[in-house]
């Protein structure tokens, strides 16, 4: 009797087994969040991992990494702080190395909105720097761009706008353009 019921036993787990390796999952693509994750009170951390652009001012590309975190002072409006830490390739010239930190303000639009995604405005004002170069100087940026949640905590975004900044660049004249940036952010819930 044992051996019939450890064979049963044995046959029930394969068949549980079995069925459990047909559910088929597909990754999840959106989250209807509505307002939670722009909330008073929460964070954002997070940035873009790409920023592209080309110069109105010369034959340069440039790449750069914003890692960036802020806080909700109320629905909808963070303030917060960005690092720029960036790449430029100048034509006929040496390539240079860009930096800079700037506070930022971001506002989460009410319309257009939908339960999964927002728009934004993002603008920013702070120091930027190149190496070569030993100058310090302003930069500033105004962009527009859309968050797009993929679970209750994380957006994919991508923003657009105007970059300029006077760092000195080789032969002391700075840089601007307009720029596309894709990246994410990762909400996370305040103390209420």
């Amino acid at each position: 009797m044992k051996k019939f019921t450890f064979l049963m036993a044995l046959i029930g787990g394969f068949a549980l087994t079995a069925e459990a390796q047909r559910i088929e999952t597909t990754p999840q693509t959106t989250a209807n969040v509505g307002l939670e994750p722009i909330k008073q009170g929460n964070w954002m951390v997070g940035g873009s991992i790409g920023n592209i652009g080309y110069s109105f001012e010369g034959d340069q590309f440039n790449i750069n990494l914003n890692p960036r975190a802020g806080y909700f002072v109320t629905d909808g409006l963070a303030i917060g702080a960005q690092a720029s830490l960036g790449f430029t390739a100048i034509k006929g010239d040496d390539n240079v190395y860009n930096y800079g930190i700037s506070p930022f303000v971001r506002y989460y639009f009410p319309g257009g909105a939908s339960s999964s995604g927002r728009f934004f405005g993002q603008g920013d004002i702070g120091i930027a720097g190149s190496k070569p170069g030993s100058d310090v100087s302003l930069a500033l940026g105004a962009n527009v761009g859309y968050a797009h949640f993929i679970t209750q905590t994380v957006a994919l975004e991508v923003m657009t706008g105007y970059n300029y900044s006077k760092a000195n660049v080789n032969s002391g004249g700075g840089q601007s353009g307009l720029g596309v940036a894709v990246g994410f952010q990762i909400y996370l819930p305040g103390r209420r």
